[in-house]
């Protein structure tokens, strides 16, 4: 077993997690590469006094099953999914997708079915539960991120294994000057947007939900937003690598969307109402994650980069919008993606993906390493 694992694990249960004894930790993994570190994991839930319960997720299997389902029978599997998870104290969701791109011949309209409904059991976990999410490297993941399997898993056990407690530390002064803010005004290449975080609760991601992590998250206030944005990350969801993203937005909903598949796009955001409105924009500043890999967790966390999410917001940082959508798109502002700026009530806080206020100077990667 290669030693790493036990170092993951016991971030997970015991750091992120926090498993306390009589505890139930629902462990849900896709992929055989997941197993030894899920062996691992219920041998330390069990030192730690939990109870592990363990499933199996295969997207395979999902698809196969979407293309015939209808709206009874996902209703149906949904409530025993709401069943087993309302007993459980934390959940530790792990994957190592064989083939990303899985799902991407479901049509569009099984697909947002599926979505819509079995969404409430995976909020129910976030919102009850203590929780952390994460991918678990295979040849897959290393093809997406253009690195050979061995160099890819160093990387990822890198950054996986960064100083959480440094990171959070770093963060207090971003979460104290975004709680004082209104209005955030955002500008580069193809975006000029400005929205209000006024009254939204401030969240810091420092280990504790996401591995990797290293995010300071709000939401907008739902109806505040207008302006565009062009994000210059692509973005895998559903199965189809979306490139070239643009939003047109106006009192808070986006009234024009293109990409590389611009019918595709808008078919994701139709799937309800509260997909045309954002939940979440957070600022990303893990040291060691600098260009996107097509793998959401990890590009998220991009240093010097944000990201503005479609779909549900997160109910401890919530504007009201509701959706079985929740899709982090990324916008890097480092020079060598086009720069660009973050003001917050008129005031420059970030220029090319640099913090330049004394207090947040801290967050810069020179300083996290």
């Amino acid at each position: 077993m290669d030693p790493r694992n036990s170092k993951l694990s016991d971030l997970i249960v015991n750091y992120a997690c926090h498993i306390e004894p009589g505890e139930k930790v629902f462990i849900e993994y896709e992929g055989s590469a997941c197993i030894p570190l899920v062996k691992q994991m219920i041998a330390d839930v069990y030192k730690a006094g939990g109870k592990p319960f363990v499933t199996i997720r295969e997207s395979a299997i999902i698809r196969a099953i979407c293309m015939g389902c209808d709206e009874e029978q996902i209703s149906y599997q949904t409530d025993y999914m709401l069943y087993q998870n309302r007993e459980m104290d934390a959940y530790i969701g792990l994957r190592a997708f064989d083939n990303v791109s899985e799902l991407s011949d479901v049509p569009a309209e099984k697909m947002n079915l599926y979505y819509q409904i079995t969404s409430k059991a995976s909020q129910s976990l976030v919102n009850n539960t203590k929780w952390c999410v994460m991918k678990f490297p295979n040849a897959a993941m290393a093809q997406l991120a253009n690195m050979s399997e061995d160099a890819f898993t160093d990387f990822y056990y890198d950054v996986c294994t960064v100083d959480y407690a440094k990171m959070s530390k770093a963060m207090d002064p971003l979460v104290e000057l975004m709680s004082k803010t209104d209005k955030v005004h955002i500008l580069g290449p193809g975006t000029d947007l400005t929205f209000s975080i006024a009254g939204i609760p401030v969240r810091k991601c420092d280990g504790k939900n996401n591995i990797p992590d290293g995010e300071v998250y709000t939401a907008p206030v739902k109806d505040s937003m207008n302006g565009v944005i062009t994000y210059n990350t692509p973005s895998q969801e559903q199965g189809f690598t979306f490139e070239n993203i643009r939003f047109e937005v106006k009192n808070g909903k986006i009234i024009n969307a293109s990409a590389n598949d611009t019918e595709r796009i808008n078919a994701l955001l139709d799937t309800d109402e509260g997909a045309r409105f954002f939940g979440e924009f957070a600022l990303g500043v893990h040291p060691y994650i600098l260009q996107p890999m097509k793998d959401t967790l990890f590009d998220e966390k991009i240093a010097g980069s944000f990201h503005l999410t479609p779909g549900n917001a997160y109910e401890n940082a919530f504007n009201g919008n509701r959706s079985a959508i929740h899709w982090d798109l990324v916008l890097i502002q480092r020079p060598e993606y086009g720069g660009g700026e973050i003001w917050f009530d008129d005031v420059l806080v970030r220029k090319d993906g640099l913090f330049v206020l004394p207090e947040l100077e801290g967050l810069n990667p020179e300083n996290l390493k």
